[in-house]
């Protein structure tokens, strides 16, 4: 009897010990790093998240910039801190994009991180130049076969979701076109523009006022649905590639072996934040989906994508610059 009891009192003890610990979370302020230059999606995403938590947490938000090399400069700071929590990662699917892509890394994107929550994401559009003559994605891929190699594809970066996408479509639908990489999306949209590329799978935020304007013609999205803002564009799936999904995710991590606790308080106050109806609502004028899954969720995704863009950097032998 004495030994259930004290089992009893020791689970109690326990559970208050927990309790008291993600009470106490966060201690300090948190530093939001961001792994790219201010102004873009991270950024803004990042932004948001700094305005809405501090009531929830008690604590300031802060966001930092620290960008290049494709996001590795500012994952590895995150990689190196504290486990504490009080330093988080905000960054894109290239996360795990990038420890595919490069050789050597001073981190690993899988071993040396804690999955928090994703945050939003946003599914490409294929955009064709308005010289292209194709309307549809059948009429693009029969233009793609009758002149093999003749189409080329501007991408924001070797390796960058964008380009994975083409190389994907490319894959999937048999067809050859050349891959052409600048260095960003802003650079890519205007030789778009300009007629220097024929296509792109571009995020929304980027395409919606071109296509508006008619100077360039989206043809399909990469989701599984079609855009609320876009409706009238097909998916890659009902067009006739089932199953076809390719987007652009962003997520927050902490450093391995993040306290249970503190993931858990993170996970609940970032997922209350978003689901404000001003933070919806500016989300969803961008395309944006809000995601908020779990850090179960979060790692079964990265484990999903991690064999996804392994097949398609390989098979392609895509390298890093």
């Amino acid at each position: 009897m004495r030994s259930t009891i004290h089992a009893l009192l020791m689970t109690v003890a326990a559970c208050c010990a927990s309790a008291a610990a993600a009470q106490a979370y966060p201690a300090k302020p948190v530093r939001i790093v961001v792994p790219f230059p201010a102004g873009g999606p991270a950024d803004m995403l990042a932004r948001l998240l700094a305005e809405k938590l501090p009531e929830r947490l008690g604590q300031p938000v802060l966001v930092d910039n620290v960008g290049g090399a494709a996001g590795n400069i500012g994952a590895e700071q995150v990689a190196r801190a504290p486990n504490d929590g009080h330093v988080l990662l905000l960054n894109a699917s290239s996360h795990v994009i990038n420890g595919i892509l490069y050789a050597k890394l001073p981190y690993d994107p899988i071993r040396d991180f804690t999955p928090v929550t994703q945050v939003a994401s946003y599914n490409h559009m294929l955009v064709v130049h308005p010289g292209v003559p194709a309307r549809t994605l059948r009429e693009f891929v029969a233009l793609a076969k009758a002149k093999p190699g003749s189409l080329s594809v501007g991408n924001s970066g070797v390796g960058t979701p964008g380009h994975l996408a083409a190389e994907l479509f490319k894959t999937t639908a048999g067809i050859d076109y050349v891959h052409v990489s600048y260095k960003g999306s802003a650079p890519a949209t205007t030789d778009l523009l300009g007629g220097q590329v024929q296509a792109m799978f571009n995020n929304p935020v980027n395409t919606l006022p071109f296509t508006a304007a008619g100077k360039m013609r989206a043809i399909a999205v990469t989701g599984k649905q079609r855009l609320a803002v876009a409706p009238d564009v097909p998916t890659v799936a009902e067009s006739g590639y089932p199953g076809f999904e390719a987007g652009t995710w962003f997520g927050i991590f902490g450093p391995a072996q993040m306290p249970a606790a503190a993931v858990s308080r993170m996970q609940e106050e970032v997922a209350r934040a978003l689901r404000l109806p001003d933070a919806r609502q500016k989300l969803a004028a961008q395309a944006w989906d809000v995601i908020t899954n779990t850090p179960a969720e979060f790692a079964a995704v990265i484990r999903s994508d991690h064999e996804i863009w392994t097949k398609v950097i390989r098979s392609a032998g895509i390298r890093s610059e």
